[in-house]
């Protein structure tokens, strides 16, 4: 049976993709589970539209983060912290104070995107 899945199906495909399942697997997980619509035309045109929104949104997010990246390569973020005399610190350093120091909304930076950090005595610089 042909279906169009409406979610990401691990092991299966995307969202939005026309494939082809066991009609048991189709009837009985697919389609209760509101992760895939039987294949009609009607379906297949809305999946081809919807993937072709979601291909354009992932090119603008991923241009959106390329600029964000290239914002902070461009320029020493420094964030100031307490540390001892070492130069350990007491407190963390995480992405929305990084952000908050480089001007930046909070949802800017993500895990993914950790730049290297350099201690020194009394504060943490991130290049």
């Amino acid at each position: 049976m042909k279906v169009v899945l409406l979610k990401d199906v691990r092991h299966m495909g995307r969202a939005h993709s026309v494939i082809d399942v066991a009609d048991g697997h189709a009837i009985n997980y697919l389609i209760p589970g509101k992760l895939a619509v039987r294949a009609s035309a009607s379906a297949v045109k809305n999946a081809e539209m919807r993937a072709a929104q979601a291909g354009e949104k992932r090119s603008v997010e991923g241009a959106l983060i390329k600029q964000t990246i290239a914002s902070l390569a461009e320029g020493k973020v420094t964030v100031t912290k307490k540390a001892n005399e070492i130069g350990h610190l007491y407190d963390k350093v995480d992405a929305s104070d990084i952000a908050l120091a480089a001007g930046l909304p909070a949802t800017s930076i993500t895990e993914w995107a950790r730049p290297m950090c350099r201690t020194s005595l009394s504060s943490t610089t991130f290049i």
